[in-house]
């Protein structure tokens, strides 16, 4: 029998083609994604441990300018530490953002890795941490060093002035030296800045203050005894762990950021392999229909029914060994081109082999062969059914009305109880959303299950329309396309499947999409913002230089502040009275904003309705510094996206922090936005490149623009179940020319062209690959309606849209799929020799 299985899959090479190309497209998605993330979790661990290489334990304070109450380690517990025994150097860190102009003025790197540190020289000269390329580290206040990536994407040389900015205006530097590091910032595509220590204490912290401590190891000593050495020298806020227990935890925090890019990666290599499930089913259906007569044969020289379905099966094991080989190579490839993408998208890999785990290897091979053989067993078991003198004698096993009660009774059980789930799982809200995933599951098996009643009387819904427009092309075409409704069933799932997933995500990203729009539409006036690239806070110095612009008509900042009432505590945004309203749209619902100018605060609906206020109550509140005070709610307003649950006065923020922390800056200009308005707000910033600058349309465009990233990786991925549909798509019809060449041979003898006969096989092609986009879209549009409701309570200004141009789209496409599908097909069929052809039992 094993020698019979290799003889089929030898005899039927083109037919199992498409079977070993879906099998290997999945096969790639699941082993590429494997190796890909096993390869980057390798280099940034060991990247990671040669960090700490020479590091036995590390301080860490998370002291900051705004945060007082952490102290940080100070030069005197620093030397106390470098005094120790046991100690051969310890190295005092301190770093916050640094961003470097280009040539042109705008910002090397990606602004939230665009890093700023001091460089601290041992008794040699040298930092450990950077090794010099050119130059030296920065030996004095108006030097700096840079980074060799930046340093050649900036076209700097040594004793250049370089334009760095801080959160505070643009400073000029001397360039001293480059370097190269290993610093996770650079990694990552950002830049980092090396400042003469005193300059970057007070940059970043305060005079003669450290943020963290590396301390390394006099030999003979071992990290434990350094760490319970150095630990009672160290503030209250300090902590200290041996290198190796920091290298082990940031190994272990990458290996859970990059599970989850490999949990979502495998679950599209699952939906793509799910689709080639029906692709694998109509090979084998259609093959075992193909070889009626001679698997009647071996039955009657003596094979057991287990022997012919063991038949079927080892031809299935043949093709997923052949489809995961091929695969597995290709994942290989794969692999490596991501790694190689994400190097041109910016970031940077440490270097490293590309790690080919046990794991890769046989989960290619076990998915591959699994998915084939489990797709076959169907088939195979209905080849072993087929009774000897009934297939002898061509009566091929035809499906009987009661078992296609039961699959139809079945099929719309499912359905019903999957939309049933789905609704409910809407009804419920944000806690609904494991229903519905249940609820779509069930429906989706149910509609495929379905799909081959639904086909006969969707298709004869065209065909008057076929015939009209096409003639005997068109109305042959209608009726090859539901002969075998089990067929195109398979055929028109797999293209549903992909089509509902990528429907469901059109119809939820458009409407997210364009709630996010109103909401920005509608709470913004003002013409401008301006953020630090980093996602930081602005430095006072930026609002002072904004309020004295030319042409800036109102000007008003959100700056972060801390209240607290009682028990709870309240996010509040110090603004400019009289001004922020101008810059947002706030609408009252009781009360005056004018008394923002007199001392008072606004509140939201929500937190009033929440805690019992309403204007006129005063509040006793305690503010950052631990002071305590009185403010009275002289305003209620309409929740609002863009606004903190309280409102203060700027100058009652300011009166409670040494530093305040600025997110944004809001500006309204005289004539609105234009070049001349643009221009000068660049001006009074400085022409600073850490600082962003965004009108309306950018301000819609950064907040829309999450979504559309993510529908467009979405879109790539799915493209793979997509391919595979395609290919089930030829499968079909080249199967279906090969059974219909008597047939084909009959019409061509009785007066239809080979131009005709191709159009005939063209339509056919459009009408299966149509008829299951429809059935996609009408289900992705349902299961895009009820997630879309689970998220209405969290997502103002939330409502339905139907985006009717891109589903329009996706019909387009099916329509071309099938055009494209049928082209090798329709040409075999046009160029069957007729005599031949009409022949062919």
């Amino acid at each position: 029998m094993f020698r019979t299985a290799l003889r089929n899959v030898l005899a039927h090479k083109a037919r199992l083609l498409m079977t070993v190309l879906a099998v290997m497209l999945g096969v790639a998605f699941v082993s590429g994604t494997l190796v890909f993330t096993d390869t980057l979790s390798n280099a940034f661990r060991n990247q990671s441990a040669k960090s700490y290489d020479d590091v036995a334990v590390a301080v860490t304070t998370h002291a900051s300018q705004q945060d007082e109450k952490t102290p940080g380690v100070d030069t005197a517990t620093l030397e106390k530490i470098q005094a120790l025994d046991g100690v051969a150097d310890a190295t005092g860190r301190v770093s916050g953002f640094a961003g470097v102009a280009d040539a042109d003025g705008k910002l090397i790197g990606n602004g939230w890795s665009n890093t700023g540190a001091n460089f601290f020289p041992g008794k040699d000269g040298e930092d450990d941490q950077y090794a010099f390329t050119e130059g030296a580290g920065p030996a004095e206040a108006g030097q700096v060093a840079l980074d060799k990536d930046s340093a050649d994407k900036g076209d700097y040389r040594v004793g250049d002035p370089v334009r760095v900015a801080t959160n505070g205006p643009v400073k000029e530097f001397t360039l001293s030296g480059v370097f190269t590091t290993e610093d996770g910032a650079v990694n990552a595509g950002g830049s980092l800045v090396l400042f003469d220590t005193p300059v970057a204490q007070q940059l970043y912290l305060r005079p003669g203050v450290f943020q963290d401590v590396t301390i390394s190891a006099a030999p003979g000593v071992s990290a434990q005894q350094l760490l319970t050495a150095v630990d009672p020298l160290l503030p209250e806020d300090a902590t200290a762990e041996t290198g190796r227990a920091l290298a082990d935890d940031q190994a272990a925090q990458i290996e859970k950021e990059l599970s989850n890019l490999n949990t979502m990666l495998l679950a599209f290599a699952g939906i793509a392999l799910f689709v080639g499930v029906f692709l694998i089913a109509n090979t084998f259906t259609m093959l075992v229909a193909q070889r009626t007569r001679e698997l009647a044969l071996m039955r009657a020289v003596g094979a057991s029914r287990r022997q012919v379905k063991r038949s079927v099966l080892l031809e299935a094991g043949v093709v997923g060994v052949i489809a995961s080989v091929t695969g597995f190579l290709l994942g290989l490839g794969l692999a490596v081109g991501l790694r190689s993408a994400m190097g041109l998208i910016g970031g940077k890999i440490p270097a490293g082999p590309l790690v080919v785990s046990p794991t890769a290897i046989g989960a290619a091979f076990g998915v591959g062969v699994l998915v084939t053989v489990l797709a076959a067993w169907l088939p195979a078991r209905r080849a072993a059914k087929i009774p000897p003198v009934a297939a002898m004698s061509s009566v091929h096993a035809v499906a009987t009305t009661r078992s296609l009660v039961v699959r139809n009774s079945i099929g719309g059980a499912l359905a019903l109880l999957g939309a049933a789930g789905i609704v409910g799982g809407a009804a419920a809200g944000s806690g609904g959303r494991t229903v519905i995933a249940g609820g779509a599951f069930l429906a989706l098996i149910g509609v495929i299950v379905l799909i081959p009643l639904l086909s006969r009387p969707v298709i004869a819904l065209v065909r008057p329309l076929l015939t009209k427009l096409f003639g005997v092309s068109g109305k042959l075409a209608a009726q090859n396309a539901v002969r075998n409704p089990r067929r195109t069933g398979a055929t028109a799932s797999a293209l549903a499947i992909g089509l509902t997933l990528v429907t469901g995500i059109s119809v939820l990203g458009v409407t997210l999409g364009q709630a996010v729009d109103r909401m920005t539409t509608d709470n913004i006036r003002a013409d401008y913002m301006v953020t630090m690239a980093s996602g930081g806070s602005l430095d006072e110095s930026a609002l002072k230089a904004l309020e004295k612009a030319e042409g800036v008509s109102a000007v008003s900042p959100q700056q972060a502040v801390w209240l607290r009432t009682g028990e709870s505590g309240y996010s509040a945004s110090g603004v400019t009275p009289g001004d922020v309203e101008k810059v947002l749209a706030i609408k009252t619902v009781s009360g005056s904003l004018d008394t923002l100018a007199e001392g008072g605060i606004a509140v939201s609906e929500k937190t009033a309705k929440s805690n019992g206020w309403k204007a006129g109550d005063t509040v006793a509140v305690t503010f950052e510094d631990e002071k305590k005070g009185k403010l009275k709610v002289g305003a209620v307003y309409e929740d609002n996206e863009f606004l903190s649950p309280v409102l203060v006065p700027k100058a009652t923020a300011d009166a409670h922090t040494s530093h305040p922390e600025i997110r944004e800056i809001y500006l309204k200009m005289e004539g609105g936005a234009s070049e001349a308005n643009e221009q000068a707000v660049v001006d009074a910033l400085g022409d600073n490149p850490a600082m962003s600058i965004m009108d309306r349309q950018d301000i819609r465009d950064m907040f829309g623009g999450f979504v559309n990233m993510a529908l467009n990786i979405m879109y790539g991925l799915l493209a793979m179940a997509l391919i595979i549909a395609v290919l089930g798509v030829v499968n079909t019809l080249a199967m279906s020319v090969f059974e219909r060449q008597q047939e084909i041979g009959m019409v061509r003898a009785i007066g239809l062209d080979k131009r005709r006969v191709k159009r005939m096989i063209r339509l056919e092609a459009v009408v299966i690959s149509v008829f299951g986009a429809l059935v996609g879209i009408g289900l992705g549009t349902f299961l895009g309606w009820a997630i879309g409701q689970t998220l209405a309570e969290s997502v103002p200004q939330y409502a339905l849209v139907i985006p009717w141009d891109r589903l329009a789209l996706f019909l387009v496409l099916a329509g071309l799929v099938g055009v494209l599908a049928s082209l090798w097909p329709a040409r075999s069929a046009a160029k069957l020799n007729m005599l031949t052809a009409i022949k062919t039992e």
